[in-house]
């Protein structure tokens, strides 16, 4: 019987919880295809292995790195699993994969062991990476699989303070798993993890990427073209990454850096980008970059050389103040004589904001007075970017100018799916308005973007993180752009030869 990253048809409904207890748990199963995808990056070169699998599922994982290695000429003397799964509902069809693991080992002339642990690998590993004197002697692993699991974890949850207390913080549990991964394996061990991007860039993964980029050095980062491909069935929106690293290695020259479509036999398309391209020694908040062509190289290149940033623009940006829920009393649909404009991302037209909108389920306007007064900003001239971009738009960022003198009132008020450039929370001139935003709006910006968002999401930390021309540069920009709105390849021809 062969290894398969299958599960028998007659286990299917033990293998496949409901989808509440998978929210719960934050389990999404790794497809074959990025299995065996997975268990090429390995090194290898193991005369005996000791594989670690957190968060093992039903085994995919393991199954795959052991039907490469069964198949391979330099085939390891002893192959030792441990496979730590929470879901007391995959322990049978686990196991059953260890079985078929075991065999196929059997015919290769492989020993096989495997050790099924059903508990949470966090609270079974926090102990072990501490030498906590009564949990035993911890296991050493030169590998490790995973696709751990993606859920947020709270403040006040004991996996939080249990992760504390191992010295991690971190506010997602793949992230969590990573960490205690990275401290259980050997000086040279590997780790291949499949999760999602959120991690490379932003502030609430900071300490993790110092943490782990301190203690691993990245060899191989794989990205989906598709950002569903991955995890069709599971409606994953955030683009998902492969990252291959060793422990205690000094960091190579290069990283290899592929890219599929995440469908069975889609191609793999690689390329090596310096080490100091990936993770830039200047960077002190060490995103993680991804160029996966030419066109990115050409937009890392061309920002690289701009050297202002909002501080030395005299600006800020931050994030709407309305979130629309927690202010749900003082919404209104159309505006009245104690209201003030309220703006929505559906508000963009163009170039600039169009208010009201009459054909909309969004509010236009929130009552102006004392207990919605934190609310509301000055009516002077803002650059707006969507916080959120639908998967059709074309752009990851999306900038928009908010003109007082196309909208009536005194006062404003940004929703909280918005971000918005300020100065110091007054308004800016229209001159420096129509260049930033068509700075923003353009192509190299947008590529330039997406090598380190792997998101839906634009955060204001992101857009501070960027490099920025410098005022006289987007004052002279302003000078040749008629219509904010124009199409892209024109706005692109006045962006790239003023500013880069």
């Amino acid at each position: 019987m062969s290894v398969s990253a299958r599960i028998p048809p007659n286990e299917q409904s033990l293998a496949e919880p409901c989808e509440d207890k998978r929210q719960q748990l934050g389990q999404f199963f790794t497809p074959p295809q990025i299995a065996d995808l997975m268990a090429t990056f390995f090194e290898g070169g193991w005369r005996d292995l000791n594989l670690l699998d957190a968060g093992a599922g039903s085994g995919s994982l393991t199954a795959a790195v052991v039907k490469r290695l069964c198949a391979s000429d330099g085939k390891p003397r002893q192959i030792s699993v441990t496979a730590y799964e929470v879901d007391g509902a995959l322990m049978e069809p686990l196991r059953s994969t260890m079985r078929h693991c075991e065999e196929e080992c059997d015919r290769a002339g492989i020993r096989f062991r495997a050790t099924v642990q059903n508990e949470d690998f966090i609270a079974a590993a926090v102990p072990l990476a501490n030498d906590d004197l009564f949990a035993g002697p911890a296991p050493r692993f030169n590998a490790a699989i995973v696709n751990p699991p993606y859920r947020k974890i709270r403040g006040d949850s004991n996996t939080r303070l249990l992760l504390r207390s191992a010295g991690i913080e971190t506010t997602n549990l793949y992230t969590g798993f990573l960490a205690l991964i990275a401290r259980l394996l050997d000086d040279g061990g590997e780790i291949a993890a499949i999760t999602p991007r959120s991690f490379c860039n932003g502030p609430y993964f900071e300490r993790f990427r110092a943490d782990f980029l301190r203690t691993m050095s990245l060899r191989r980062l794989h990205v989906f073209d598709s950002r569903s491909a991955a995890f069709r069935k599971d409606n994953v929106l955030q683009e998902n990454v492969v990252v291959h690293a060793v422990k205690g290695a000094k960091p190579p020259r290069t990283v290899l850096v592929s890219s599929s479509g995440g469908a069975s036999a889609s191609e793999v398309i690689s390329r090596e980008m310096r080490y100091r391209d990936v993770v830039s020694p200047k960077d002190p908040h060490q995103f993680i970059h991804f160029a996966q062509n030419s066109g990115h190289d050409k937009a890392r290149a061309s920002m690289g050389m701009l050297t202002s940033s909002l501080p030395l623009l005299g600006l800020n940006v931050s994030t709407g103040r309305v979130v629309d829920f927690r202010a749900k009393g003082h919404l209104r649909m159309r505006p009245d004589h104690d209201t003030a404009p309220l703006i929505y991302p559906c508000h963009f037209n163009g170039g600039f904001v169009h208010w009201p909108k009459e054909q909309t389920r969004k509010p236009n306007a929130i009552v102006s007075d004392e207990r919605t007064r934190s609310l509301l900003i000055p009516s002077e001239i803002y650059v707006l970017v969507k916080r959120f971009t639908a998967k059709e738009e074309r752009r990851r960022i999306v900038a928009c100018i908010y003109d007082p003198i196309q909208v009536s009132g005194s006062l404003v008020a940004f929703e909280n799916h918005l971000n918005y450039f300020h100065s110091n929370g007054h308004g800016l001139s229209m001159s420096l308005a129509k260049g930033l935003a068509a700075f923003l709006n353009s192509t190299i910006v947008d590529s330039y973007f997406r090598q380190f968002n792997g998101h839906t999401q634009v955060n204001a930390a992101d857009l501070r993180s960027l490099s920025y021309p410098p005022r006289a540069k987007l004052e002279s920009l302003a000078g040749k752009i008629k219509d904010p709105g124009m199409p892209q390849a024109d706005l692109d021809a006045l962006v790239e030869p003023e500013i880069f």
